[in-house]
């Protein structure tokens, strides 16, 4: 979250390069080169997923990708449509296909097929694949082997359905979006690969009902796993689905398990990057102005005080925050704990002021600061957690607990979400 407590909308910016001879242009020389930066920084291993990435030519599946042009703050801002049959573009290009960040695939929900490069400006970027390091380790988490039926939900750009066809082979392979530009680009660059799989446009939170599978991989992010899913899990079957609540700062990870029995095991892991939530789900986030409220005003009251704040280790803690203290967002970008609540306008800021001190500054209705130490200690009573049950009832009741269930929390009733599109 793409950064990824969740990715955001657009990277910084990127100067346009200078008008000097191109460079040498090596896809097979930058496949390699991010494999092994994937090994180094993010531990992938050897196996499946390490050969599909070697494998997969990335310009084939992405010809085309934006590159962002306007300065932070630019209204509108700009991107340039970079495109693999234009030589010009080439070197650009395969930097940012093999880069390992995101890349931009969509503008403003336009067709990908038959697209021109060149700029375009205002609206948004709307669909982009997600983060190497990220889809790398998920797909890894899956233990793909060959023959699985596999479900992607949540199409984008094909990342995530050509290596299951490169691992599983393609006949068992379902890759679904919402978006129906998205799939007809996806069948018409997995055709290019060689890849067939069944392609469709619907409800990621339905699934495809009348199947089973043997993996199902979710690339965006939900308030909680969605029924339809875990019942079409074959047994030994596998569900990965990244769930947060309105703020994109804390993010749990689903495991869901179907077992040879066909009894449903799962858990939620505190992770500390996710995919983008949905499409349309509800977000909440410290607007520029709030931030620098934050940073700069006295509070209405400071304290010196000798208890530590929860550690950024402490992601099972940050995970439970989430979700029982509700509406709080964290700001990454400061070195010290800051966190806002922008719905009321409260805030809390947090710094050392020596050994095993810290001045804490709070302002508006809720004191942030207590609610966080009064969570910690719940927290360090059910043991610290960073894993959770997560128990997902034949009603579609779902509940996140600690093992000695002394730490526990609902996830939400399903609302209508429309589905994001990541991979």
């Amino acid at each position: 979250m793409t950064t990824l407590h969740t990715s955001p909308a657009t990277p910084g910016p990127a100067a346009r390069p200078a008008d000097t001879a191109p460079l040498a242009v090596d896809p097979a020389a930058a496949r390699a080169a991010m494999v092994a930066e994937l090994e180094e920084k993010h531990g992938l291993r050897p196996g499946p997923v390490r050969d599909a990435l070697l494998a997969l030519p990335r310009e084939v599946l992405m010809p085309q990708a934006y590159v962002r042009r306007s300065a932070p703050g630019e209204d509108p801002p700009r991107w340039d449509l970079l495109d693999w049959s234009a030589p010009e573009d080439r070197s650009e290009l395969l930097g940012l296909l093999y880069g390992g960040g995101s890349v931009l695939v969509q503008h403003d929900g336009e067709p990908l097929l038959g697209r021109a490069r060149g700029t375009r400006s205002g609206a948004s970027i709307t669909s982009m694949s997600t983060v190497m390091g990220l889809t790398a380790s998920l797909l890894e988490e899956l233990e793909l082997c060959s023959g699985q039926r596999v479900l992607d939900v949540g199409t984008g750009a094909g990342v995530t359905a050509a290596v299951a066809c490169e691992v599983c082979g393609d006949r068992g392979v379902v890759t679904l979006d919402r978006d129906r530009h998205l799939t007809d680009s996806a069948a018409v660059r997995l055709a290019d690969l060689g890849f067939r799989p069944q392609v469709v446009c619907g409800s990621g939170e339905q699934g495809v009902p009348g199947l089973e599978f043997d993996r199902v991989f979710v690339s965006y992010a939900m308030q909680r796993v969605p029924t339809a899913l875990v019942e079409q899990l074959a047994p030994g079957g596998r569900l990965l689905v990244h769930i947060t609540s309105a703020s994109p700062s804390w993010p749990g990870l689903a495991v869901v398990e179907r077992t040879s029995d066909g009894r449903i095991a799962a858990e939620l892991r505190a992770v500390e990057f996710a995919h983008r939530a949905g499409h349309s789900m509800k977000r909440i986030w410290l607007n520029e102005d709030f931030r620098k409220r934050i940073n700069a005003e006295p509070g209405t009251w400071t304290q010196r005080s000798m208890l530590a704040p929860p550690a950024d280790a402490d992601r099972g803690l940050w995970l439970a925050a989430d979700h029982l203290l509700g509406g709080l967002v964290r700001d990454f970008g400061v070195e010290h704990l800051v966190i806002g609540a922008p719905d009321c306008g409260s805030w809390l800021r947090v710094e050392p002021v020596g050994h095993r001190r810290w001045n804490v500054t709070t302002r508006g209705p809720r004191n942030i600061w207590m609610e966080l130490q009064d969570l910690k200690a719940r927290w360090q009573a059910a043991g610290s957690p960073s894993r959770y049950r997560l128990h997902v009832g034949p009603d579609g009741g779902q509940r996140a607990a600690s093992a000695c269930g002394l730490l526990s929390w609902p996830l939400p009733a399903l609302r209508p979400i429309n589905e994001g599109s990541a991979t």
